[in-house]
C-alpha cells in the first residue's frame, strides 16, 4: 500500500475536517498530508506525555484545598452548611454549590467526595472571596513553597490564574484538541510550580518522571 493510501485511509477515518487543522498548520511542507499526519501523532504523543503531570497537579490541588477545609470546617466538610452556604450558586455556567451537593448526595465520606467533583471547583476556591474566611489564615500553611514576599491575595490570585492555563490545557487534551500552537513548556512549568508550591520534593519527584520534555 502506497504512502498516499495510507494518507488518504487515516484522513477519511479522522475526518478531514479534523485534519484540515494539521494541514494548514504545515501547509508550507511540500507534501502536506503526510507531514499534517505526522503532527497529528505528535499532537496525540504529547497530548499523552501531559497526562501524568495533570493527574499529578489535579491530585495535590484537591488534597491542598481539602486540607483548608478540614481546618477550617473539620474533616467532613462537604456536609457543613456554613461551608456549603459559602459557595457561589450563578444561575447560569457552573455552580459549585450545585456540584458539591449532588455529588455529597452519593458519597458517603469526604474521601469519596474530593475525586468527584469537578476541576473546576478547586479553580473556584481560588477566588477572592475565599481570602478571609480561608486563605488568609491557611494558605502559606498548606502551600509552604509560595513566595514569603507576597501578599496572600497576590498568591492566591496568581494560583487561580494558573489552574486557569492548566484546567484550559487539560480540556483541549480531554477532547483530543490540537496542543501544538500552546506554550507547552511554560504549561509543564506551570503544573510543577503548582506541586511545587504545595511539596517541592514532589514536584521534583514528577519532573524525573515526567515524558512531556521528550517531545518538545
Amino acid at each position: 500500500m502506497s504512502n498516499q493510501q495510507i494518507v488518504q485511509a487515516v484522513t477519511s477515518a479522522l475526518s478531514p475536517q479534523r485534519v484540515k487543522t494539521y494541514e494548514d498548520a504545515v501547509v508550507a511542507v511540500g507534501d502536506v498530508g503526510p507531514a499534517a499526519l505526522t503532527l497529528y501523532n505528535w499532537n496525540a504523543q504529547v497530548s499523552g506525555a501531559f497526562l501524568a503531570p495533570l493527574h499529578i497537579c489535579e491530585v495535590v490541588i484537591r488534597n491542598t484545598v481539602s486540607e483548608a477545609l478540614t481546618a477550617l470546617y473539620g474533616a467532613r466538610w462537604p456536609w457543613s452548611p456554613t461551608f456549603e452556604r459559602s459557595l457561589p450558586s450563578p444561575p447560569h455556567d457552573y455552580n459549585p454549590r450545585t456540584d458539591l451537593q449532588r455529588v455529597r448526595t452519593r458519597q458517603l465520606t469526604t474521601g469519596k467526595v474530593i475525586p468527584e467533583l469537578k476541576f473546576v471547583f478547586w479553580q473556584k476556591m481560588f477566588t477572592s472571596r475565599f481570602d478571609v474566611r480561608i486563605w488568609d489564615v491557611h494558605l502559606r500553611s498548606v502551600m509552604p513553597g509560595l513566595d514569603p514576599t507576597k501578599t496572600v491575595a497576590t498568591l492566591r490570585d496568581e494560583i487561580y490564574n494558573d489552574l486557569e492555563q492548566v484546567r484550559r490545557l487539560r480540556n483541549r487534551i480531554a477532547h483530543h484538541e490540537p496542543i501544538f500552537r500552546r506554550g507547552l513548556r511554560e504549561d509543564l512549568d506551570k503544573i510543577r510550580e503548582l506541586i511545587r508550591f504545595r511539596c517541592q520534593l514532589t514536584a521534583e519527584w514528577m519532573m524525573d518522571r515526567q515524558r512531556v520534555t521528550d517531545y518538545i
